[in-house]
């Protein structure tokens, strides 16, 4: 329906970045959720967005033109560019557009279009470097659109959440010298790309606003939920972000191939749940998602859908005695205590 207030940015184009027949970041996951979603009818719940290609102005807010040459140098060709991230003939236009389509859900929402949405891109973005890509990832979606948006000057803060089970290391370092951006990261850790632990907190003006969740594998939706609610909260509320950005991987659901952690379907709809309510007290409701990882196929389409669903509104909350009787794991009670020497948790 043309009138909802959450916008879904889709498109074919995103499955020609093909990695290779082997590789699990295929266009096969893209595939799956598309096909999920327009069979229960979720695509028609939405405003699609369609996306554009990313302006080099745009993609250098975050990368060097060097390094944008280098992607533009692998057209027509498929190229090694670290053991994880390889291109195909048609990665440079397709990365071009994810980064784009993140940015014409942005401008959907301060154009007062939509209130919400989900970018279903790839390739996924928050590993890469300013001049160098990296586990998967060319150009850094969520980076790119955080900056375009304060270039915009369509607010003045802005917090990226990144759950994602790998620590997002290129956006971390994108922005570790500015008090404008808060990143905050729940991840595994030791795990790829080892980047992420407590004491990366930012620099100079930065310092503080990088806050860091490392965790043990195991972890799951209580887990999640209690970092979201007591950690994440009172730290978003602090700080009075213009707009909250996600940096959405699905890896740390509990069969996936590259995780060691538990979350379920129904856990990714109550971090969404969170964000929202966090979104509708500090941001007039604005709250976009961008894909990142996920590697169960069944389990992401379904939890990318779980996710769709509470941002059109559905309420995909826990019980209420859902973390009666809870205790916090060590990695918990280490990240609670460090944090509370910078915001008031």
């Amino acid at each position: 329906m043309s009138d909802s207030k959450t916008g879904i940015v889709k498109d074919r184009r995103y499955l020609d970045h093909n990695p290779g027949v082997y590789h699990i970041e295929s266009p096969k996951r893209l595939e799956v959720i598309y096909k999920h979603l327009e069979v229960n009818k979720v695509f028609d719940l939405c405003k699609e967005i369609p996306p554009r290609f990313a302006k080099e102005e745009e993609i250098c807010l975050i990368h060097t033109k060097y390094y944008l040459q280098s992607i533009a140098n692998t057209a027509g060709a498929s190229i090694m560019l670290d053991p994880d991230t390889v291109t195909s003939e048609e990665t440079y236009d397709t990365a071009r557009l994810a980064a784009g389509g993140l940015l014409s859900l942005i401008e959907a929402v301060f154009s007062n279009e939509v209130e919400n949405g989900f970018a279903l891109v790839r390739p996924p973005g928050h590993h890469a470097e300013r001049d160098r890509a990296m586990g998967f990832c060319i150009f850094n979606n969520i980076a790119i659109g955080a900056a375009y948006t304060l270039k915009r000057g369509w607010v003045n803060k802005i917090l990226i959440v990144d759950w994602d089970v790998h620590h997002g290391n290129g956006t971390q370092n994108a922005f570790y010298n500015t008090s404008k951006i808060l990143y905050f990261s729940t991840h595994q850790y030791p795990h790829y790309p080892m980047t992420g632990r407590l004491q990366e907190v930012g620099e100079g003006e930065g310092e503080a606003y990088t806050v860091n969740v490392p965790l043990s594998a195991g972890h799951g939706d209580k887990d999640y939920l209690y970092i979201f609610n007591y950690l994440l909260k009172p730290i978003a509320y602090d700080f009075k972000p213009g707009l909250i950005l996600v940096s959405a991987g699905f890896d740390p659901y509990i069969d996936d191939p590259l995780s060691g952690m538990g979350l379920t379907v129904n856990g990714f709809g109550y971090l969404a749940y969170v964000l929202r309510e966090i979104a509708k007290e500090v941001c007039d409701n604005h709250l976009i998602l961008t894909l990142e990882g996920g590697y169960a196929l069944k389990g992401l389409a379904h939890s990318v859908e779980a996710v769709i669903r509470v941002l059109l509104g559905e309420d995909i909350h826990p019980p209420e005695d859902f973390l009666k009787g809870y205790s916090p794991s060590n990695s918990i009670k280490r990240a609670m205590d460090f944090h509370k020497k910078f915001w008031p948790i």
